[in-house]
């Protein structure tokens, strides 16, 4: 019997039982893509992290939701880097391959990780201000209400999202989304799913509050998602929002509507960061399934 050590790693927080929890397998070496996607599946977590051996880098990752693979995902690239600093990984820069490049992470003395983006991508959609409203269970005027500056469009820092600005905190908490209608939302303006956000926020110090909904991934609403927190940052620095006084970071919140509150900070210097804490709240083995695909395994 094959067990491989698994743990689970809260992200965009430091309190146990906050934060989006994400599963971590620490040495993935020898596993196939069937069996990633087993242990994401029986995890049950909104993303499982792999991590491996890279000819390219000092390391290789792959992300699972309990669907399918995706090419990037913050929240567990985070985790993995705070529970690898937490088993002894010394402050400093490392190098991560990515199924969208090679990325550079650095962790800081405090265990704050850092998570390099893609060049930002940012793009308006003309998807019509009732059919988001709709999909996202929101009332359209405090949808439009933001439109003058802040139009819907797709952003991307390496995963690309629908971002939709509302009024209030108020509309963001009461949101009763249509998660069949916010798939098919996302794929038609080919986004991984729809962030929702107001500039009301809880805490002062705080830039937004945000929601994000990736249905169609298999990921109903994110606790604490970091790509989105990178791209909503690189949308609003395209569009102007802080009349070019764009803050050198920012603090998005989110969570709070799911009872898993958490922070992401994102910084805007030469190249866009996101970063975050974590702390590790499982850690255990689970037996690993037989593989039932018919390839060679890789190393």
């Amino acid at each position: 019997m094959h067990t491989t050590r698994i743990v689970q790693v809260d992200a965009f927080t430091d309190e146990p039982c906050t934060g989006n929890p994400a599963g971590v397998v620490p040495d993935a070496d020898g596993l196939s893509e069937s069996q990633m996607q087993a242990i994401a599946n029986e995890m049950a977590v909104s993303e499982t992290a792999f991590l491996r051996e890279s000819d390219d880098a000092d390391r290789r990752i792959r992300y699972f939701t309990p669907s399918q693979e995706v090419d990037l995902c913050g929240h567990a690239t985070i985790g993995s880097f705070a529970h690898l600093h937490e088993d002894g990984l010394e402050p400093g820069t490392t190098t991560l391959e990515t199924n969208v490049g090679v990325l550079e992470i650095d962790v800081a003395a405090d265990g704050t990780v850092w998570m390099t983006q893609d060049a930002p991508a940012v793009h308006e959609v003309d998807v019509g201000y009732g059919r988001v409203a709709d999909a996202l269970g929101v009332g359209r005027a405090a949808l439009e209400g933001a439109r003058a500056d802040l139009p819907l469009a797709v952003a991307s820092t390496g995963l690309p999202f629908l971002i939709a600005p509302i009024t209030y905190l108020s509309d963001v908490g009461s949101a009763r989304p249509d998660m069949a209608a916010l798939a098919e939302l996302a794929d038609d303006v080919d986004a991984a799913g729809v962030y929702l956000f107001s500039f009301d926020v809880l805490e002062a110090e705080s830039t937004l509050h945000g929601r994000m909904f990736a249905p169609g991934a298999g990921v109903p609403e994110d606790p604490v998602t970091g790509t989105a927190s990178g791209a909503v940052c690189a949308y609003l620095d395209h569009f102007g929002a802080f009349d070019d006084d764009t803050p050198e970071e920012m603090r998005l919140e989110q969570g709070h509507y799911v009872d898993r509150p958490g922070v992401v900070r994102v910084r805007l210097e030469s190249e866009l960061r996101v970063g975050g804490r974590g702390v590790t709240v499982l850690d255990g083995s689970l037996v690993v399934p037989e593989d039932d695909e018919d390839e060679i395994l890789e190393a």
